[in-house]
């Protein structure tokens, strides 16, 4: 396990006033970057909305004014029959990042879920850059500059920044340092009660957080170790300190099984679960040449270099760019040739690296847009357990942190060691065409449709029993959000309960048991969705009227509601042709405050 010698001496106090100035800026600076990536929703939380995945958004708002009020209420925050109405929803086989909607819940209550949600999303690329940061600086090298590089690489990172395309469980970074910290600690002879206990905690806030993070940090921690223990230079330290560790090893699982059980539970066993996802691996592998290629959101692709090679622009997790393999292949080199104090780590590094590259591109090969029938490692994997439900490019997203720690290695070696003048320049200009190419650029945002004045009035109270159902046009979801941002507000502004069918969230009903994003469609949902797209009236006759009403009492929806402006995540929807779908299937609306209101029926 890497780790740089502390002095037996303190420095002086001239170096510790500079250490704290270089803690200062890196902060700073971090924090900067983080405004300057998120900057775009700065302007205006409530109205704007991340362009290329607002659907996502949306629904970590929704997760974060659901959790607030879970809490506030004695509810169950893992599952709600708030959507979904009558199924429900199981939210420990989603993203349900309970801890931050518990943490944040005053937050929420004072200034709204989106307020919120952007607080914490530029919180998490901050907080990344600085525990890497403080990881490095603390554990791993002298620098302070060679931690700063490594640090600021990590956090900013292509994939780091694509994800931040609205996902606060991936940009949930700093997770990844605080884990490695407290395994690393379970070396200290005397401590592997206490450094297990503490582990294991981390483990279940990093489960509740972000748990498709949480594995592929095990799974890389897990290729990583063997590799270093391993190496002839660490066998014999490796071996001494295994009882230790393995006692501390044992006390985390442990404690994060106590902690975790009723989550796991409902995870692998509970209601409305589903085994894998609907997502296709070989759509959402890494293509190899997207290794070399540059993302969009960045100094190269704002000058036209970027590419379209990633299923979509939250997806971009590997993008590096050809100056920056060849820096790390260099840095590689050159740390086995002149630092042989971490040579087994530089090895394991470089090993989980080929591994996860590897992995990341999925059962079969994808070269440049082009998909191959070649298979790949992937392959035997994809059928196992927890392995199915995870996206292989994300994968990609461990080979970041490796050349982070590669980067500050080498700094940290440089300023111990500084080469001729002329050999310095050549590292300056190498980290400098590697690095200034995927400096970030702000997220593009857009503004979103309003949440009507039926619901911030609380006029929808008028016309819905208390924990009745409600539903808008079109029905609530990943395309279609604006139910949930609607049930949102009211959950936030202590309104009250509503209720809706649908929904965006992860289910069983998928191809071969695995899961899909929202229930499977019945006939009222189908009708609306084809008037939303097309602008055109479907062919509405007596059996269409009646199994749309059907469906609806099915769900036992009270009124259904049209807003003047619908936002549609993927493409822009026409109002129109849902107003008089809605009229041919439930009759003449009412108009309410700023929305379109029809009661249903009773059978």
């Amino acid at each position: 396990m890497p780790s740089s010698p502390s002095p037996t001496t303190g420095p002086p106090p001239a170096a510790r006033r500079r250490d704290r100035r270089a803690d200062l800026t890196v902060v700073l600076v971090a924090l900067a970057l983080a405004v300057w990536v998120t900057s775009g929703l700065w302007r205006d939380p409530d109205q704007r909305a991340i362009t290329v995945n607002s659907s996502d958004q949306a629904l970590f708002e929704w997760l974060l004014a659901f959790g607030g009020h879970a809490l506030t209420h004695g509810e169950n925050p893992l599952f709600t029959y708030l959507i979904n109405v009558p199924d429900g929803v199981n939210l420990a086989v989603n993203t349900s990042i309970t801890v931050y909607a518990a943490v944040f819940a005053p937050l929420t209550y004072l200034v709204g879920p989106p307020a919120t949600f952007l607080v914490i999303l530029t919180l998490n690329l901050a907080a990344t850059a600085v525990a890497w940061y403080l990881l490095l600086s603390r554990q791993f090298v002298r620098s302070r500059l060679a931690a700063a590089v490594g640090a600021l690489f990590v956090a900013y990172s292509p994939g780091m920044v694509s994800h931040a395309n609205a996902h606060l469980n991936w940009t949930a970074g700093w997770l990844v340092p605080l884990l490695v910290w407290r395994l690393f600690a379970l070396r200290r002879p005397g401590h592997w009660l206490r450094d297990g206990v503490a582990l294991g905690v981390a483990v279940a806030v990093a489960f509740s957080i972000a748990a498709e993070g949480l594995f592929f940090t095990a799974l890389a921690l897990g290729v990583f170790l063997p590799v270093w223990a391993l190496h002839p230079g660490r066998r014999a330290a490796a071996r001494a300190a295994l009882p230790t560790f393995l006692r501390g090893l044992g006390v985390t699982a442990l404690t994060a099984g106590v902690l975790l059980a009723y989550p796991l539970w409902l995870h692998f066993a509970g209601p409305q679960r589903f085994h894998g996802t609907g997502f296709d691996p070989i759509i959402h592998s890494e293509d190899i040449a997207a290794y070399w290629a540059y993302p969009r959101r960045s100094l190269a692709g704002e000058a036209g270099l970027g590419t379209s090679l990633a299923p979509n622009p939250t997806e971009e997790n590997s993008f590096f760019g050809v100056p920056l393999l060849l820096l790390t292949g260099v840095c590689f080199a050159f740390l086995c040739w002149r630092d042989r104090a971490r040579r087994a780590t530089v090895w394991a590094l470089g090993v989980t690296a080929v591994v996860f590259a590897v992995l990341s591109w999925g059962p079969r090969a994808t070269w440049n847009g082009e998909r191959t029938d070649r298979p790949l490692p992937f392959l035997l994997l994809d059928n196992l357990p927890v392995v199915n439900a995870a996206l292989p490019s994300r994968l990609a997203l461990v080979v970041a942190p490796v050349i982070g720690l590669l980067l500050a290695y080498t700094v940290d070696r440089l300023r111990a060691d500084p080469p001729s003048r002329a050999a310095s320049a050549a590292w300056v200009v190498g980290f400098a065409a590697a690095l200034l190419p995927l400096l970030p650029t702000p997220l593009l945002t857009s503004v979103r449709e309003p949440v009507p004045a039926f619901v911030t009035a609380g006029t929808w109270r008028q016309y819905v029993s208390p924990g009745g159902v409600l539903t808008p046009l079109p029905l609530t979801l990943d395309v279609t959000p604006d139910g949930q941002r609607w049930q949102a507000y009211a959950l936030a502004h202590r309104q009250g309960e509503f209720r809706i069918p649908a929904g965006f969230f992860l289910g069983p009903g998928g191809p071969d048991g695995r899961g899909r994003i929202g229930p499977p469609p019945r006939t009222f949902d189908t009708l609306m969705d084809q008037a939303g797209r097309t602008g055109l009236v479907p062919i509405i006759t007596e059996g269409s009227i009646e199994e749309s009403l059907a469906d609806l009492r099915y769900w036992g929806v009270e009124v259904v509601v049209l807003a003047d402006r619908v936002h549609g995540a993927k493409y822009d929807l026409d109002e129109e042709a849902l107003r008089r779908t809605a009229t041919a299937l439930l009759g003449p609306p009412q108009r309410v405050d700023d929305v379109w209101l029809w009661k249903v029926p009773p059978a």
